[in-house]
Order: structure tokens, then sequence, then C-alpha cells
């Protein structure tokens, strides 16, 4: 079990996108952290890769640098049995969509996976996603 990684993740539980033209500073820390500027991007913006890649970075944790959800299958290590804080990849749309979610095993029971992620439901929060969407789990290494 990762305790680092769902520390960190849980202090940001409760997070939410602003609607309209005003950006939550929460959400905008996550593109700056990894470099994006922040000004440039909204709360609206796809976002659950950059809340995954801000808190490997600041658990210490290897990361992707990157927005797109499957870009989290390059990094760590392939498993079978996931643990707590493990990485989890689902698609979206179709399995070879390039589109994606990204977020943190939590549990699972026979049909859904739960996961403490960013942009579900446009907060950070624990959501049950279908087990059938999964892509990949993966076990960051740290940096």
């Amino acid at each position: 079990m990762n305790h680092k990684i769902i520390e960190t993740a849980l202090t940001q539980q409760g997070v939410k996108e602003i609607a309209g033209k005003q950006d939550n500073p929460e959400v905008i820390k996550y593109f700056d952290v990894m470099g994006f500027d922040g000004k440039s991007l909204h709360d609206e913006t796809a976002w659950c890769s950059a809340f995954v890649n801000w808190v490997a970075i600041t658990a210490g944790y290897e990361h992707t640098n990157k927005l797109n959800a499957r870009s989290w299958k390059e990094v760590g290590t392939k498993t079978e049995k996931p643990q707590i804080g493990d990485v989890v990849i689902f698609w979206r749309d179709n399995p070879k969509s390039w589109k994606g979610h990204v977020a943190f095993f939590i549990r699972e029971t026979k049909n859904w996976i739960y996961v403490l992620g960013g942009n579900q439901n446009n907060q950070v929060k624990i959501s049950a996603y279908p087990k059938k969407r999964l892509l990949e789990y993966r076990r960051l290494n740290l940096t």
C-alpha cells in the first residue's frame, strides 16, 4: 500500500471546478507544478492526469508530466494485483480511443473499481468505475 500517495491525494478531496470564467486556484496549481502555464489553462480543462501528476510529484514519485490519462501506461510497473495508491488507467469512449481517465486505486468489487482522483464529476473524490473499462494498473516508483 502506498500511504504517501493516498495521504497526499486525500488533502485535496473536495477540490472542485468553479463554473464560469473564474478558475479554482487549487486546480490551476496541478497544471503549474507540471510546468504548464495555469493562466492559459482553465479548471474546465481535463485535469485528471494533472491531478495524478501533482500527487506523484508532491509525494516524490515518478510521473508523466503529460495531460493525457493514457500517458500513465508508460511509468511505473504494470501489476495485476493492485494495492491502495496504485495508478488505475481507464479507457473512455472505446478501448482504442486516445481518451481515458486516470486515478488512484482504493478497492475493487466484482464489477467496480473505486478510485480517488481529480476531475471525477468535476472534483477530487472517490468514485466507482466499471471494471470492464480498465486498461491497466500501475505501481509507481520513488524518484
